[in-house]
């Protein structure tokens, strides 16, 4: 059932994406158009307190028209290394700089249309720096108890996939 990219040509491109069409030969040797979108890798990071507490942010989405807790995210700059990258989101995003990352997983959150790896990082120490310099990306920044995260995946308010996987690894490190 492997599905073979015969080829791809590029039918839009921005500093952000580039947009492909694939020819691509199914197992009973048809062939299927399928467009893809190729991505810069994301990062992203946050901690887990003494507390149990995760570092979050609550932000609207206007693409989806949603609004939903989420961790700090953001690409890979060209020569960027990525543990790097994530601790710069973390740090831009929310005014906290993190300790020691350690990788925590990496996803692909739309494998049928994108080529995106987000890779997601952690710490379980920040230290406070000061308000964020991207604070019009989210409207609060907060702990939030890490014992409370699968309810609020379940309830909805955790739409995005990537920090729905973290919180749910995150929570099964630190609670078995």
């Amino acid at each position: 059932m492997r599905w073979k990219n015969l080829g791809e040509h590029t039918v839009y491109e921005n500093q952000w994406l580039r947009v492909n069409l694939a020819d691509v030969l199914l197992p009973d040797g048809r062939h299927l158009d399928h467009y893809l979108i190729r991505l810069r890798p994301v990062a992203m990071a946050t901690a887990v307190n003494e507390r149990n507490e995760v570092l979050m942010l609550w932000r609207h989405r206007f693409i989806t028209d949603s609004w939903g807790w989420e961790l700090a995210a953001g690409v890979v700059e060209d020569g960027e290394d990525i543990a790097e990258a994530a601790a710069r989101e973390m740090l831009e995003e929310t005014g906290w700089r993190p300790g020691p990352l350690r990788h925590l997983m990496t996803v692909e959150p739309a494998n049928g249309l994108t080529d995106a790896r987000h890779h997601i990082y952690w710490s379980d120490s920040a230290a406070y720096v000061g308000h964020p310099e991207d604070d019009f990306e989210s409207d609060k920044r907060e702990w939030v108890p890490l014992k409370e995260t699968p309810d609020l995946i379940a309830d909805g308010v955790v739409p995005a996939a990537n920090t729905a996987a973290a919180l749910l690894m995150l929570y099964r490190l630190r609670f078995g």
